[in-house]
């Protein structure tokens, strides 16, 4: 493949605050340790002073890894072995991204957030050789959002698990998906390609009790050459590391009382927040349970049970059992930061400006606040793309433009006819300006009327223009309609390609390529759009 790279703010998909991010707002600088660079990287090294248990880190990750099957005929020379037990080093640090357990991984940006926190770590290594650094998939196991993780597209086809689930998504069992991972691979047809994924897919979801076992086995065979660890915190040993800010939070409010004047904050200085924090941020959790802890005259109560505390004994059900309570959105990144030794979180952009809103909670519980790492983005073409676009004589910026602005100004350069009415509506204004004047001379009073008049003319003449170019559209039919499917084809649904296509689609085409490919090509830190071209 080829790679051309484009500025996010031309692809026309990224919120403002994400675009702030990119071009360094200094507005936002005190939401950040820093801005990414190798000299953040630098100082957030030198001054890191977080220090988590990393012996129970490795041992936590070779049980997991075990219990999954997977480390049973492992080396020391395995790259994932390796980085296991690279992590009781001191000068280990992790580059961490995080998703939750959609079925065959879901969208494609599943696949790019792995390989942007490989790129980061390999570029990290260059840069620092003297440490050692591990790219991480945080599994959110513990969410519970069935819906948002049952589904996937693959050609365009919807498929999809259905299944009465309850309680956290890692510990689904998979016994009930055989039918959808069936439907999987009778969609990628037969080849040596589909005959490969089909293979995987049936050994991840039909030989793995769980959900989270499933994934693990999923990403460890896409990525594992890679080094990459899979981490699932639904762990005692590991929650043990957090009970303490568990107990702090849910008695005494502080992520609640710091993230919503942060908020607040972040609104007044005209940028939109993602995220709402609760009183208490934390769910409890048992087997086919995760509901919210809410208080009430001092009694804490579990939504959807019958689980009543008291404060003495919810404080002793967290320090006995610190596993059935389960942080959300608002404190799993702070759970995540205390229990790994990590410089630099990879999100999209809604999770960048999520994150935005936590640094003052870290602080409160001097936690070292990550680096935040726009995840690559990417749009994978075929061989016929760059002809298709030279024969239009469309841009490649252009065409990241939604359809009808694209039509609209392709028709606008080609038609040998003058369609707009910029320079009349120029003249209208000033003659209208010598009206107004006269009316005035007048009468003073009839300025409204005048107004009123002049605005129905100049909408007059937009709607003029709206049909010169309409009838002028009807001359460019095929062209306009080779417009049309290309943008259907690479922009589904309107969106990025990236966000609702999955990556089987190119697996077919490319194999193991597909992955080496992105390796190839993605650059963490230069914060562009990758468009790929075979």
């Amino acid at each position: 493949m080829k790679a051309t790279y484009i500025d996010y703010s031309e692809t026309n998909s990224f919120s403002s605050t994400a675009l702030s991010y990119l071009s360094r707002d200094p507005k936002l600088r005190p939401f950040l340790f820093d801005y990414p660079s190798i000299e953040a990287f630098d100082e957030r090294i030198r001054s890191k002073r977080q220090t988590p248990d990393r012996n129970v880190l490795s041992e936590v990750l070779k049980d997991q890894y075990l219990n999954t099957g997977i480390a049973e005929s492992w080396s020391s020379e395995d790259p994932v072995c390796r980085n296991i037990a690279l992590l009781k080093d001191p000068q280990t640090y992790t580059i961490t991204t995080g998703h939750q357990l959609n079925i065959f991984t879901g969208p494609l940006y599943f696949i790019y957030k792995i390989v942007t926190a490989i790129n980061l770590a390999r570029q990290l290594k260059e840069a620092f050789p003297d440490n050692n650094f591990v790219p991480v998939y945080w599994m959110a196991t513990e969410d519970h959002d069935f819906a948002e993780i049952n589904h996937t597209s693959l050609h365009g086809k919807p498929l999809k698990w259905d299944f009465d689930a309850a309680g956290a998504t890692g510990k689904l069992p998979t016994e009930t998906i055989f039918s959808t991972v069936k439907e999987y691979r009778k969609l990628l047809g037969l080849s040596e390609n589909s005959e490969k994924l089909g293979q995987l897919m049936e050994s991840a979801y039909l030989e793995h009790k769980t959900l989270a076992g499933a994934t693990r086995y999923l990403v460890h065979h896409l990525f594992g050459e890679y080094g990459l660890v899979v981490v699932d915190a639904d762990s005692p040993a590991l929650k043990q590391q957090f009970a303490d800010i568990i107990e702090e939070d849910i008695t005494s409010r502080n992520s609640f009382r710091l993230i919503t004047e942060t908020s607040k904050k972040i609104h007044e200085l005209g940028y939109a927040t993602q995220v709402n924090a609760r009183e208490i941020n934390f769910f409890y959790m048992k087997e086919g349970l995760r509901e919210r802890i809410v208080e009430e005259n001092g009694v804490y109560t579990v939504l959807g049970s019958d689980l009543r505390f008291s404060e003495t004994e919810l404080r002793d059900e967290i320090r006995q059992h610190p596993e059935r309570f389960s942080p959300n959105v608002i404190m799993r990144p702070l759970y995540q930061e205390v229990i790994l030794p990590n410089l630099a979180y990879i999100g999209g952009g809604a999770e960048l400006v999520y994150w935005l809103q936590l640094k003052a909670n870290f602080d409160h519980y001097k936690t070292d606040f990550p680096l935040l790492i726009l995840r690559n983005s990417a749009l994978i073409t075929d061989e016929t793309f760059g002809n298709k676009l030279c024969r239009l004589r469309i841009s490649l910026k252009d065409f990241f433009k939604e359809t009808a602005q694209l039509q609209k100004e392709w028709v606008l350069r080609h038609s040998k006819q003058t369609l707009s009415l910029a320079d009349e509506q120029k003249e209208f204004k000033s003659l209208f300006e010598k009206i107004k004047l006269r009316a005035y001379k007048i009468d003073p009073t009839l300025g409204p009327s005048t107004e009123a008049v002049k605005a129905r003319l100049e909408k007059a003449l937009g709607n003029l223009e709206k049909k010169l170019i309409k009838a002028e559209k009807r001359n460019h039919e095929g062209a306009l309609s080779q417009i049309e499917n290309l943008r259907n084809k690479y922009f589904p649904g309107g969106g990025l390609q990236e966000r609702s296509e999955n990556f089987g689609l190119f697996y077919l085409k490319y194999g193991d390529e597909l992955i080496s490919e992105l390796v190839r090509h993605f650059k963490p830190l230069d914060f562009k759009f990758t468009v790929l071209e075979p």
